[in-house]
């Protein structure tokens, strides 16, 4: 398990390396230049112009300007904001906590109500509650965030003043922009968590545990439900970069303090440097967090397990 933990890290560098690569080409193929947002070719002269493009080094080779961004990355410093000037580590930091209260409130909510939810649809399979249950997930599933976040503080913030407006005001400001995260994103799991039960179910091994008269609550805990969670788990860890993609509406909605919002001025400013360190960010997470749903479900399923260990020799 060891060997293939570091065989998954060691790809996943890979692939971190792989999206530095994609993500600084394309930021090089956006139109404008970044240069005239915080200097007025009309005001200022060209060669102070030119001076400020060699101080930032946009002057040079679209390949030496990435393998100093790259080193740079690698000795954690993400550069300045062409814009207003600071480290990007720095805004970065400071908005990061903000993103993960969201990103992780929401991803927890999520679980601890779509997993009872779909073992409950499973085991009432086809019952009214089931295609009740099955319903409202799936038209929560079809509604625009956007939508949702202006509904949710129209009525909980303006109409009856249960939760504070936008902004960061305590961890009250949190509700609305958690739930609007964690609704749309019930269907998917509850559907998968209904479609494993119902699968496990039919195994042998269940059959047995209920011939050797096993507590029906053993049976749905121990077997169905352990077995049954392996996909689901590994869904878990991987939505969580996810999340934290998806908060950049939900953060402008709610003019959270976050970094999602923070992304969005940077995409709207042109500002590269924050872009690249953002995205970076994100690509981390998603490694680190297949990585550890691989883990999670060799850890759940031995036979997995087995395979894994043999995989990693």
């Amino acid at each position: 398990m060891l060997n293939y933990a570091l065989r998954r890290m060691a790809f996943g560098l890979l692939v971190v390396f792989a999206v530095t690569i994609v993500l600084f080409s394309v930021m090089q193929l956006m139109p404008g230049d970044p240069i005239r947002l915080v200097a007025d070719p009309s005001r200022i002269p060209a060669w102070r112009i030119e001076e400020l493009r060699r101080s930032l080094g946009l002057d040079k080779p679209a390949y030496i300007q990435y393998f100093y961004w790259l080193n740079r990355l690698l000795h954690g410093d993400f550069g300045h904001s062409i814009v207003s000037g600071q480290s990007v580590s720095s805004l970065i930091a400071a908005r990061l906590p903000y993103t993960l209260l969201l990103a992780l409130g929401s991803l927890v909510l999520h679980y601890v109500i779509a997993v009872p939810l779909g073992l409950f649809a499973a085991l009432r399979a086809n019952s009214r509650i089931d295609r009740t249950i099955v319903l409202v997930v799936t038209v929560l599933r079809t509604l625009p965030g956007f939508w949702l976040g202006i509904l949710m503080m129209i009525l909980f913030a303006i109409k009856l003043k249960i939760f504070p407006i936008s902004g960061y005001q305590g961890p009250l400001s949190a509700v609305l922009p958690v739930l609007t995260l964690t609704l749309p994103a019930l269907g998917g799991t509850v559907r998968l968590t209904r479609s494993e039960v119902l699968e496990t179910i039919r195994e042998p091994f269940v059959l047995t545990a209920y011939a050797k008269g096993l507590p029906g609550r053993t049976v749905r805990v121990r077997h169905i439900l352990r077995n049954a969670l392996i996909p689901v788990t590994v869904m878990f860890f991987l939505s969580l970069p996810w999340i934290v993609g998806g908060s950049v509406i939900i953060e402008n909605v709610f003019a959270w303090p976050g970094m999602g919002r923070l992304l969005w001025k940077a995409i709207t400013n042109q500002d590269l440097p924050i872009v690249q360190g953002i995205i970076v960010i994100i690509a981390v997470l998603t490694v680190i967090s297949n990585t550890i749903g691989d883990i999670i479900s060799g850890v759940l399923d031995p036979r997995i397990r087995i395979e894994l260990e043999e995989v990693g020799g």
